[in-house]
Formats: C-alpha cells, sequence, structure tokens
C-alpha cells in the first residue's frame, strides 16, 4: 500500500503538472494592459478637452474683442458727424488725408484721436498696432514701430485675405517677428488678434487693427479650467479602472478556484479509477489470506499461533486502508439537514472511551448550549471520529483533549479540538490536507483530506494549528440552522 500511495501521489502531481502548462496571469496582465489603455485614452481626452477649452476661450476672447473695437470706430464716426460714406478705416491712415478733402480736418483728427484712445486703453493690452493695405504700421502703443513696413506675416496676409478676424495664442515672444516688440513683456500667455476694418460697402479692408492682449482673468480662469479638466480626467480614469480591476479580480479568483476545483476532481476521478481497480484486486485475496489465516489459527496452537495473528492484523489493517481510500474518493452528497453538533461531538467520544480510558486521556468537553449546524449526521460523524482518532494516536503516553465550542455570529459556529500531543513542524502542517500525506506510521492521509471536503461541501471551513511539541488545534466552523 505504501508503493500505491505512491504511485496516486506521484499521478496526482503529474496532473496538477499538465494542467499548468503555461499559465496565463488574468488580473496581472489585464492590470497591465488596462492601466496602459486608460491611460492613453484618458491622456487624449484630457488634450483634446484642454485643446477645446484654450482654442474656445481665445476665439470667443477675439470675437468680443473684434465686435467692441467695430463698435467703437462706428460711434466715433458717428459722434463726430462724419457723412456715412465714411469709415473710420478710411480716416486712419494720415497719407490719406488729402483724399478726402469733403471730410473736415478737425471731425477727422477728432474721431480718429478719440478712436486711437480708445484702442490704447483697452483692458489687458500690451501691444496694438493697425495697419494700412500696404502692409505699413500707420499706429502704434509703441512709436518705434509706427512706419515700419511687416513682409511675410502669415497671419497679417490671412487677416487680409479673408476679410475675417484672425486670433492666435502664444506663450514666448517671436524675437524674429518684428511686430513683437513689446514695451512691457507677457509674462504667461498673450493672445494677438487681428480685426479688420472695412470701407464704406463692406467690401475692401482699409486697416487691419492689431491687439496683443494678456487677459489675466481669463488665463486664471483657463488654468483652473485646466486643472479640473485633467483631475476629472485622472479621478474618473482612475474609477474605471479600480471598477473593472475590482470585476476582474473576482473573475480571476473565481477562475482560479474553479481551476484548482478543477484539478482536484480530476485527481479524485483518477484516484477513484486506480482505487477502484485495487479494491476489485485486493479484496478476494485479502479475503482469501484472512480466511486461510483463521482457518489455520484454529488448527495451529503453537509456535506460529502469534503469527498467524499477525497475519489477520495485517489483512485487517490492508483492507482499512482500501475502504478508507473509497470513502475518501466517494461522490459527497449535497442535500443538507439539521444535526445537533454537541450530540454529534458526545456520541463521537462514547465511540472512542475505550481507547480513552487505555491511552489515559483526559477529556474537557463542557458545552453551553446545543446548537444545529446544517451537516449530514453520517458525514458530521465521520468528520468528528476522523479527528478525536487523530488526536488520541497523537497522545500514545497520555495527555488532555479539550474540546470547544463557541459561536462566532449569528449564522456561524466553531468547534475546535485540541491536543497535547506530539505536534506538527510548519513543513508537516502545510502539507496535512494534502491527499496521502500522513505523519502517521501506517496511515494512508486521507483522513484530513475527507474533513476538508465534507466542510467545504456544506458550506463551513476547517483551519489547522500545530506546533512541534505542544500539539495541534483544528478548527470547524459549521453554519448554524436558520
Amino acid at each position: 500500500m505504501t508503493t500505491l500511495a505512491k504511485t496516486l501521489a506521484s499521478d496526482q502531481g503529474e496532473i496538477r503538472l499538465n494542467s499548468r502548462k503555461q499559465p496565463f496571469n488574468l488580473l496581472r496582465w489585464f492590470s497591465l494592459i488596462s492601466m496602459a489603455v486608460i491611460g492613453t485614452v484618458a491622456v487624449a481626452l484630457g488634450s483634446v478637452s484642454t485643446k477645446f477649452v484654450i482654442t474656445e476661450s481665445v476665439q470667443r476672447d477675439a470675437l468680443l474683442t473684434s465686435q467692441f473695437i467695430q463698435a467703437i470706430a462706428s460711434a466715433e464716426v458717428r459722434h463726430v458727424s462724419i457723412p456715412n460714406v465714411r469709415t473710420m478705416g478710411e480716416l486712419l491712415d494720415p497719407r490719406k488725408d488729402r483724399d478726402f478733402p469733403d471730410v473736415d480736418p478737425m471731425a477727422r483728427a477728432n474721431a480718429r484721436g478719440e478712436f486711437l484712445d480708445h484702442i490704447e486703453h483697452l483692458p489687458d493690452v500690451i501691444l496694438a498696432n493697425i495697419y494700412a493695405p500696404d502692409r505699413m504700421i500707420i499706429w502704434s502703443t509703441n512709436p518705434a514701430l509706427m512706419g515700419t513696413t511687416i513682409h511675410a506675416d502669415e497671419d497679417l496676409d490671412q487677416a487680409f485675405a479673408l476679410k475675417t478676424p484672425v486670433s492666435a495664442s502664444y506663450h514666448d515672444v517671436d524675437q524674429a517677428r518684428m511686430e513683437q516688440k513689446f514695451v512691457t513683456p507677457p509674462e504667461y500667455i498673450f493672445i494677438e488678434n487681428y480685426i479688420p476694418l472695412f470701407d464704406a460697402d463692406g467690401k475692401n479692408v482699409t486697416a487691419m487693427v492689431e491687439i496683443y492682449k494678456e487677459p489675466k482673468d481669463l488665463i486664471s480662469r483657463m488654468e483652473r479650467g485646466l486643472v479640473l479638466i485633467w483631475m476629472a480626467t485622472a479621478l474618473g480614469g482612475g474609477l474605471i479602472y479600480l471598477g473593472l480591476y475590482w470585476i476582474v479580480r473576482r473573475a480571476a479568483i473565481l477562475l482560479a478556484t474553479q481551476q484548482k476545483q478543477l484539478i482536484v476532481n480530476e485527481t479524485f476521478v483518477a484516484l477513484g479509477e486506480m482505487s477502484s481497480a485495487v479494491a476489485h484486486s485486493l479484496r478476494n485475496p485479502l479475503a482469501t489470506i484472512r480466511s486461510s489465516a483463521e482457518l489455520a489459527l484454529e488448527f495451529d496452537s503453537g509456535p506460529a499461533h502469534k503469527n498467524i495473528n499477525d497475519i489477520i492484523g495485517q489483512v485487517d489493517r490492508m483492507s482499512k486502508w482500501v475502504r478508507e481510500l473509497l470513502q475518501s474518493l466517494r461522490p459527497l452528497n449535497d442535500d443538507v439537514e439539521p444535526v445537533n453538533l454537541v450530540a454529534a461531538l458526545h456520541d463521537s467520544l462514547m465511540a472512542f472511551e475505550q481507547q480513552i480510558i487505555k491511552g489515559r486521556v483526559n477529556v474537557l468537553f463542557e458545552p453551553i448550549g446545543t446548537p444545529m449546524v446544517l451537516s449530514q449526521q453520517v458525514q458530521l460523524t465521520q468528520i468528528l471520529n476522523s479527528l478525536l482518532a487523530n488526536a488520541l494516536e497523537a497522545m500514545d503516553e497520555g495527555g488532555t483533549l479539550a474540546i470547544t465550542l463557541a459561536p462566532l455570529d449569528a449564522q456561524r459556529v466553531r468547534v475546535v479540538v485540541s491536543d497535547t500531543g506530539k505536534g506538527m513542524t510548519e513543513e508537516q502542517r502545510l502539507m496535512a490536507f494534502r491527499p496521502f500525506f500522513t505523519t502517521k506510521r501506517g496511515g494512508l492521509g486521507v483522513g484530513l483530506v475527507l474533513v476538508k471536503r465534507i466542510m467545504e461541501r456544506f458550506g463551513g471551513a476547517v483551519a489547522l494549528e500545530s506546533r512541534e511539541g505542544e500539539g495541534t488545534h483544528v478548527s470547524l466552523t459549521f453554519k448554524r440552522v436558520p
């Protein structure tokens, strides 16, 4: 039977190895890939949102500035009673003063002066230029730029060509652009607006107003908006990642549990097939050997008497191994029934009464109450008998067997079976619930495996604590009857 146990354990190891070839760590790969994907999407959304906010804010500011300047231009022309055939764009270029002899020079100067004063004192303006159609700066808040002709300015050319306001935002001053000569340099971000002024027919651009603004209030609002966008993006991405991670983690745990159960089932199927073959092959020979030994015992009371008894004892032990093996591999019935836990414990102690007395073992068991638990009477008796047998065998020189029963909560109750026997090493404790592992001489190593299977089948749990030389504590957690 020792060879049989080794063979079964070897087959079990092969099944586990085959089932673990090229394992796929779902949780690890999901955490890496999902973090990369969610991070990329979050950064992309944040960038698009940021660009949208900045662009829309700049365009909105440019539109308001354009509407204000054009309104001021029209108002100043009307204020000085210049005929409607004239517009502010026609009056800004000093070189064309002689082209309109019908316009009062004083009225022209007043209108132009008032308009330029409004431009100069616009809020947040750091530089203002006015261009003639030939790209000459005819007026500027920086006197050093007046009379300068600007060549190869794409934004300026686009504004003249499209005849619509053009705006752009900058973080740094472009030293190559002649018109960006600020008296007061911008601190952070500044906005450039091109605003066309038309003739009386509204078809030709007669002047182009260029406004450089550093709207600190707008910039402050944009910065707060960007912070909120990135915070919301990061928080949203984090919540999505954590939610998906939790779901996948639960799925990975479930898959791991199912895989483990599948391995166990495969193991027990293989062992069941082998054990059935072994039982079929061994039962008849063992029965024949025992019958022959009993027959020989009736006719021989001499020196061979002791040897014949040894043969019978060894045959009985082998038969017991076969029964235990078949019992441990037999499918369990899932039907639960209420069982009196205290009564079951008393029955098991009574069954081992002679062994307890013979082994000089002191039993401590004083239950309070009689809880009803979900189990099966036969299976529960088998569990308790297996634990008591292990505890008594561990105390071959006497000791104390303590059984404590205490409720954990309204749904669960715990029983702890403790002995003061030899105990286990840490390595033995970790191997205790593996099939065919045993510390007992002549044991098969299926008792605790069966205990674990039965407890988990009925929604309970089993745990084992042990120290070498100090004893062992086995904890059984049962579900109470509702």
